[in-house]
């Protein structure tokens, strides 16, 4: 349709339509012949008070006129008659002045409705209060004071000055980026000018919180939020400068592998909507740039233990290494199927190769996931209680996808449980008791349904999923008394979670096996403190002797998969 077209002569149609089918109902003509007599009433009373020719003139016109038409105001609506008008055969005796005195007295209540109209429209209405509503919508941050910009490009100057030629190479950048404690030592930049045109007029003059200019550093023209390409820079110059991660210099075939860990974990805690693109309002809600600010203030890099943590890493690689067999970074449902000596469930593991939560459409038609599903897959595991996990394993279970658990659901994933319970000899909990203890724990609002938003308040979320699909824990949980388990998770420290307190032991369990290994072969004393077991040398010679390091060449430049989900489930 133009835009031009006028939707008003089809909207008249209707209206008349509506108003005739009104008009019809017996009740709407009852109504109307009641207020047409009560009209005609008052009308002869008015020209009742007049003269008395005036009056015999006017009930004469009455009779012989109402018969077939009224007149209300300066409108002649004609009345329905069944039969023929009745003529009347003695003309009226009416003088020119008695027809003046009628159309006076019908010209002034007309003349009167009129004002009484102009009044109304020339009432002035109120001032509208929308006028005074503040803008309350920052995307970029709220604006605060004004930034002296002279001031601002005087100390990159002084800066710039300290450079040969004034000009800064990447070694330099960190200096320059503490000018306004910003992250541009990643940028290409050398020049002088440049900096300034990029700080001092697009980010200062655009960008108002740390959010939104990290946001704008980062990103690619033209878009508003960050993929996981968008990473790479900047925790490349991570692994170069940090003095935490110095011994890495010399491994350049593990910095495509420490920089994918970190963009999934990043990813997997500050992209809440599971669309693959960070966005400034995420990033607000989230710890990450608390943590970046740390990288400066922090010399080991294993006390960020949320994004950066160099021994996470080393325990997720070798947990990976050891299941791809191959040693191609995809693994597939047998390969994940030998994690923790078979524990997970094989329909588990099918609902995790079907796409419900991995990303590489490419992996999921050749039945692979890649590392960086392995690293959302681990860290969901050993911690089912953060809201990022919780969606990991509901998204699973949830086969028909609509937004619930039913008790279906929850028995298709129990009746493997008790195979293998049977198979170990030990008689399974019937599945109506172990439902029975499921409701218990989780406390749904509606009954005959588990949503997502139930195991979100529940603080048992670990017992829950491990007994449909985790046999070695679940088997562990029947073991313990569940308000001993209840205590202890209300009174663990909110800062050591599952996962730290997972990759802690098995860090300390690689790095005595590494030592025994060392021992075995050339005698060599490797010391156990997981700080010194970071030096250069150690890592070189672990990279000699551990063949899980032994990696082909061109698997050096890994590209990201990406994310296909665009929908917020929570």
């Amino acid at each position: 349709m133009s835009p031009g077209k006028v939707l008003q002569p089809v909207l008249k149609m209707k209206v008349d339509e509506l108003f005739l089918c009104w008009l019809s109902q017996p009740a709407t003509q009852l109504i109307l012949k009641d207020c047409l007599r009560r009209i005609k009433n008052e009308e002869k009373k008015e020209t009742g008070n007049g003269d008395s020719g005036n009056g015999k003139t006017e009930r004469f016109t009455n009779k012989n006129s109402t018969s077939n038409q009224f007149i209300l105001g300066d409108t002649r609506l004609p009345l329905v008659s069944f039969s023929p008008p009745q003529l009347s055969t003695t003309l009226p005796l009416a003088t020119p002045a008695n027809s003046r005195n009628t159309s006076n007295v019908r010209a002034a209540r007309r003349s009167s409705g009129m004002r009484a109209v102009q009044t109304k429209k020339e009432e002035t209405l109120p001032p509208s209060l929308s006028q005074n509503i503040p803008t309350f919508y920052f995307p970029r941050g709220c604006p605060k004071e004004k930034v002296n910009i002279d001031a601002v490009i005087a100390k990159i100057e002084r800066t710039f000055s300290e450079f040969p030629n004034e000009r800064a190479t990447l070694e330099d950048m960190g200096k320059v980026a503490k000018v306004r404690t910003c992250w541009l030592s990643f940028t290409p930049i050398e020049r002088k000018h440049e900096f300034c045109v990029l700080w001092c007029l697009v980010i200062l003059q655009t960008c108002y919180d740390d959010a939104a200019k990290f946001v704008h550093l980062l990103m690619n023209p033209g878009c508003n939020y960050l993929v996981q390409e968008d990473f790479i820079p900047f925790l490349q110059d991570v692994v170069n400068s940090h003095p935490g991660l110095s011994f890495l210099k010399e491994a350049s075939e593990f910095h495509s592998r420490y920089i994918t860990t970190v963009i999934q974990r990043i990813f997997y805690t500050v992209n809440r909507s599971w669309s693959g693109k960070i966005t400034c309002n995420e990033l607000r809600k989230s710890n990450f740039l608390q943590n970046v600010a740390l990288l400066e203030e922090e010399a080991d890099i294993n006390q960020l233990t949320e994004y950066f943590s160099y021994e996470h890493f080393y325990v997720i690689y070798c947990k990976f290494w050891e299941l791809d067999t191959d040693h191609d970074l995809y693994i597939d449902r047998k390969d994940l199927a030998r994690h923790n000596d078979h524990a997970i469930s094989n329909r588990m593991i099918e609902r995790i190769f079907s796409g419900a939560v991995t990303r590489g459409r490419k992996a999921q038609k050749d039945g692979k996931i890649s590392y960086a599903d392995f690293v959302w897959f681990l860290i969901s595991e050993e911690d089912k209680k953060t809201p990022t996990s919780i969606e990991y394993w509901f998204r699973c279970m949830d086969l028909d996808g609509d937004g619930a658990l039913s008790m279906y659901e929850l028995e298709y994933f129990y009746e493997e449980q008790c195979q293998k319970l049977d198979n170990m000899a030990i008689e399974p909990l019937p599945f109506e008791d172990c439902l029975c203890q499921m409701l218990d724990l989780v406390k749904p609002q509606h009954e005959g349904k588990i949503t997502l938003h139930d195991l979100k308040r529940c603080k048992l979320t670990n017992v829950f999923f491990d007994t449909f699909f985790n046999i070695e824990k679940y088997l562990d949980h029947e073991q313990k008394d569940q308000f001993s388990m209840l205590r202890d998770g209300e009174g663990e420290s909110q800062e050591v979670s599952d996962w730290e307190k997972y990759a802690a032991e098995e860090y300390d369990i690689l790095v005595a096996e590494e030592a025994a290994s060392d021992q075995w072969s050339d005698g060599y004393e490797a010391e156990l403190n997981p700080v010194d077991h970071q030096k250069a040398n150690v890592l070189k010679y672990q990279m000699e002797k551990r063949p899980f390091f032994e990696m082909p060449s061109h698997l050096a430049d890994v590209d990201l998969d990406e994310y296909d989900y665009e929908e917020d489930f929570e």
